[in-house]
């Protein structure tokens, strides 16, 4: 059956929001492009986008309800259903999951008593399995509220989540001290963390992003572990066959070819149907 219309936001609300959304319109050339921060900030009232948030931002921005509904069920970080204070995900991507995150998931299913994208009877903790949070050299990595806490096994992971229901202080390895998820969207709405701190405490990627970056420059020293072709390898003792870790490549081991190996030549090569 068709739904009614969704109701409004009480006065009080929709005056708050009302003006928080002028004020992130008045960044773009065309009030349209505020449509993803928009459903940020609908976001942090109730913690979900609701059909009184979808009608919020079509009213507010000239568009169908149909279209808000589009860009709200396209992008992952937009909730469609009531979520806890706290998003737990954890990265099942390759390298995390072989690192340790499928198993970092499963111990976390059973622990909380949830399946993918569920959330404890407390109110608390969603948990969800996540793509690829561009940190793999800090594998496995979870998240909470899009804060990073790298390195984790089960047991550091469960811990975590105990923490955040019993309301104990929980630092991210890196970045912005935690806060709720519906703070979290009013942040990413555009609106500024006022917290004291906050700001100087997000800082920038980790050590382990930056060496490829200080290899680059110059900045730290430079192993090698394949030589170059060409250039003779110093060798203490007699000569031996290259173990697989002297050649990490294909390319950077002697191949044979039909002019190295005459009981094997390269036949002539003939013209089609020949």
């Amino acid at each position: 059956m068709p739904q009614l219309p969704a109701p409004d936001y009480p006065a009080d609300v929709r005056a708050r929001l009302d003006a928080d959304a002028k004020e992130v319109i008045a960044r773009y050339p065309d009030s349209r492009s505020a449509l993803l921060p928009l459903l940020h900030l609908v976001q942090s009232e109730e913690g979900h986008v609701t059909r009184t948030g979808v009608r919020f931002c079509a009213e507010t921005l000239g568009l169908t309800t149909a279209e808000v509904t589009a860009v709200s069920t396209f992008y992952s970080m937009y909730r469609r259903k009531p979520s806890g204070d706290y998003q737990v995900g954890v990265c099942t991507n390759t390298l995390c999951a072989v690192m340790g995150g499928d198993a970092i998931f499963d111990e976390l299913k059973h622990h909380l008593g949830v399946g993918n994208g569920e959330t404890t009877e407390d109110g608390k903790v969603t948990l969800e399995h996540i793509e690829c949070n561009a940190a793999c050299d800090f594998a496995p990595v979870v998240m909470v509220n899009w804060e990073f806490f790298d390195d984790q096994t089960p047991e550091s992971a469960k811990r975590l989540v105990d923490d955040l229901r019993a309301g104990r202080p929980v630092q991210p390895t890196r970045g912005a001290p935690l806060c709720t998820y519906k703070e979290t969207a009013r942040i990413l709405a555009g609106f500024p963390d006022e917290r004291p701190g906050a700001v100087e405490a997000t800082g920038g990627a980790g050590p382990a992003s930056l060496i490829g970056l200080k290899l680059a420059k110059g900045e730290a020293p430079q192993h090698r572990v394949v030589h170059p072709r060409g250039e003779a390898q110093q060798q203490d003792g007699p000569p031996h066959d290259p173990s697989p870790s002297e050649h990490l490549s294909s390319h950077d081991a002697p191949q044979q070819t039909s002019a190295s190996d005459p009981a094997h030549p390269a036949g002539p090569e003939t013209e089609e149907g020949e």
